[in-house]
């Protein structure tokens, strides 16, 4: 009895995960099978560790801004944040979906659905309305953006895979002109 206790509770632990914590255990499988082979097999990935942690956290944080983005649509009540959310959901879905390719090739797993973390942001800002939702939401994207070029700009310099490398390199600039935006769109809301 005690044993079915603790695979049920082991069970239980492993559907609670989020989703990104699945995608991370996913891939660490896949690592250690290729590190116990000389032989790469259809199971191991094409690219090493910080590289599909990378994919990993980029794939979520794009999901949170295609999200965001959309939230914006509907609550925000100033034309300008509106407006950015709307190319929040556009390049970032354009991003994610040349990401999702580049993991398949990859074979990395990502995350099915944003991180319990940016769900709970989602709902934080969800409870915001009126100006109050305008001014967390721009400043939620200034802070977003600098933690995304930051990241970016490391796998842009330090990825040891070419494709990924050059994956980051291309989306640096989309997100610089987001910052850019965010930081105007902030500053005239005060």
């Amino acid at each position: 009895m005690l044993c079915l206790l603790g695979f049920l509770s082991a069970c239980n632990n492993a559907s609670n995960k989020d989703s990104v914590e699945k995608a991370d255990s996913a891939n660490e499988k896949k690592a250690d099978i290729d590190s116990n082979s000389n032989h790469p097999t259809t199971s191991t990935m094409a690219v090493d560790k910080d590289c599909s942690d990378f994919m990993v956290k980029a794939a979520d944080g794009g999901m949170e801004e295609v999200q965001m983005g959309k939230l914006a649509n509907e609550k925000a009540t100033n034309q300008r944040v509106k407006n950015f959310g709307q190319m929040m959901v556009e390049d970032h879905s354009k991003a994610g979906d040349e990401l999702k390719s580049l993991a398949s090739q990859k074979n990395v797993t990502l995350p099915a659905s944003m991180g319990d973390d940016h769900n709970k942001d989602m709902q934080d800002l969800n409870k915001k309305k009126g100006k109050d939702f305008d001014k967390s939401y721009m400043k939620m994207m200034v802070s977003d953006h600098e933690k995304d070029i930051s990241e970016f700009e490391k796998a842009a310099k330090n990825a040891t895979d070419a494709d990924l490398k050059a994956w980051a390199e291309k989306t640096l600039p989309v997100l610089r002109k987001h910052l850019d935006s965010a930081k105007a769109i902030n500053i005239s809301l005060k």
